[in-house]
């Protein structure tokens, strides 16, 4: 087994769901100091602290998250690849920028920090309070698993709540009622309808409907019915919003939340590259330098029972952060 699928191993074995990210952070915080690294935890909420790992800097940051969606999953090494959560997204790619790191400072490089956030997954609270620290780095290589192609770009996020309001009644006498969910699901098909924007290499905007709301028991009329949608975007949100706002009319209020521009990275030559459809955590670091977006493993088995990395892609991807880092520092 390479020092990156056991570190990997030891990383995965540790539950660090969002909000339970504390042992991981130690563990990672410890493996740093013990190889000579100055090592800053920044605490974002109580028991939940940011890792940021420096030498000289003034150079490149490898960064990438420690939480992982829900439910845990204990790792499995089978044949030729290392299951469990994280595997992939992302905590084989943190022990994979650590082993690069390590070993560009055993060879004498110390323009190279570490930064491991918290919450990426849920609201990306971590990546925000880091865009907070004095940050010297150039360069900022963020870790999601791109295959390990480089990312020419990454479509953006918007959250909203479409949200119905009706008149609970006695289901026997629903005429004295009027139901939140029946104009809630008239109106949905009709997102297929809607002119979004289209980008040359992020492709086109799209939604999913991920989370319906409605009512409180089957002999009531329901008084409420919400639909949340996440909203993938290429360019500026305001025409999307805009959008939004003359499907719902009068007939739906819309509650947004949280919004991450749609980026394009840098790129060098030697790497494939691709566009993403997922976003990451590079709009929110923005004082961290110039980003490109690089890992190992698919985002396809991302957030899935069967999350898993290859070992011999994720042995590699060791030498291409290696190899990206010095690229940027010439």
């Amino acid at each position: 087994m390479s020092d990156v699928v056991a570190l990997a191993s030891q990383m995965l074995s540790i539950d660090s769901t969002t909000g339970r990210e504390r042992d991981v952070v130690e563990f990672t915080a410890a493996w740093l100091v013990e190889r000579g690294w100055n090592v800053t935890l920044q605490e974002v909420e109580p028991g939940r602290s940011n890792v940021w790992a420096s030498r000289r800097g003034g150079g490149v940051t490898l960064s990438t998250h420690l939480d992982t969606v829900p439910p845990f999953v204990a790792p499995r090494l089978e044949g030729q690849r290392l299951y469990g959560r994280g595997a992939c997204d992302a905590k084989g790619i943190a022990a994979a920028m650590m082993i690069a790191a390590q070993r560009l400072a055993d060879a004498g490089e110390e323009r190279v920090d570490l930064l491991f956030v918290v919450g990426e997954e849920k609201g990306s609270p971590g990546a925000r309070a880091a865009n907070r620290l004095e940050a010297t780095s150039r360069w900022l290589v963020n870790g999601e698993p791109t295959e390990s192609k480089l990312a020419s770009g990454g479509k953006g996020a918007q959250r909203v709540i479409v949200r119905v309001r009706g008149r609970e009644a006695h289901s026997a006498y629903a005429h004295l009622g009027s139901s939140a969910l029946e104009p809630l699901l008239d109106l949905l098909p009709k997102l297929r309808d809607l002119p979004l924007p289209i980008d040359p290499v992020l492709g086109a905007t799209t939604c999913n409907i991920g989370v319906l709301r409605a009512g409180t028991e089957a002999n009531i009329v329901p008084g409420l019915a919400e639909a949340e949608i996440m909203i993938r975007l290429v360019g500026d949100v305001q025409p999307v919003r805009q959008a939004f706002a003359e499907w719902a009319g009068t007939r739906a209020e819309l509650v947004w939340g949280s919004h991450i521009p749609a980026q394009h990275f840098h790129v060098i030559n030697g790497f494939e590259v691709e566009p993403v459809a997922y976003t990451s955590d590079i709009p929110l670091l923005d004082r961290w330098g110039t980003p490109l977006l690089f890992g190992p493993g698919s985002i396809h088995v991302a957030h899935t029972p069967l999350e898993y990395i290859d070992v011999a892609e994720l042995d590699a991807s060791v030498d291409a952060y290696v190899r990206i880092v010095r690229t940027l520092l010439a």
